[in-house]
Order: C-alpha cells, then structure tokens, then sequence
C-alpha cells in the first residue's frame, strides 16, 4: 500500500507564493517520477508539471517560469514552488507518483490540497 500527502496549500493573493509538498509512504522499491496535476472548479484535472528521478522537469506552459519543481528522493518529497501566483492558478492540487513496490508498478495519487488566488 503507498500513501502521497500533500501540503502547503492555502489562501494568498495575487503576486504572492506558496510551496507544496508531497510525501510517498509504503512499500516503495522506487519512484520513476513524481509530479503536480491540478483542477479548477468545473474545469477537468490539467498537467502542471513532472520530475523525473534523475532531475529532468518539465511544466505546462502556463506555469513555466513560475512555478519550479524539486525533489528529496531520500524523503521520497516532491516539491512545488509556485511564485507569481494569479487568480487562474486557483484549484486543488493533486501530488502523482509513478511508483514501484515489490508486487508492480502503477500510477499513485495524493488526496489533493486546495490552493486559492485572490485578485
């Protein structure tokens, strides 16, 4: 069984920041890859970004220069700085790992954190 919690969402104005964290708890072998997904309100889950275990990122246009993603992997912490945040960036945020136990590989999802823009 694998667990991803989330944390670090909350209410922040326009301009301002913000840092989640997602943590992988269970019966890890590895991690491929861990990254952020996200949903507006009436609005289907989008990509945000991806990290993969060697470093390597990438991010949806919409957040690129913005927002950056990092990783602990001895903490099995993914990481997303969000900066320069606007009122569109408002949704809940989904942590998504790709991990691997002793039994298979499969794809793993937080419980998701709210993140709130004010204009």
């Amino acid at each position: 069984q694998v667990q991803l919690v989330e944390s670090g969402g909350g209410l922040v104005q326009a301009g301002g920041s913000l840092r989640l964290s997602c943590t992988a708890s269970g019966s890890i072998v590895s991690i491929n890859y861990m990254g952020w997904f996200r949903q507006a309100p009436g609005k289907q889950r989008e990509y945000v970004t991806t990290i993969t275990s060697t470093g390597s990122t990438n991010y949806a246009n919409s957040v690129k220069g913005r927002f950056t993603i990092s990783r602990d992997n001895a903490k099995n912490t993914v990481y997303l700085q969000m900066n320069s945040l606007k009122p569109e960036d408002t949704a809940v945020y989904y942590c998504n790992a790709g991990v691997v136990t002793t039994y298979k590989a499969f794809d793993s999802w937080g419980q998701g954190t709210q993140v709130t823009v004010s204009s």
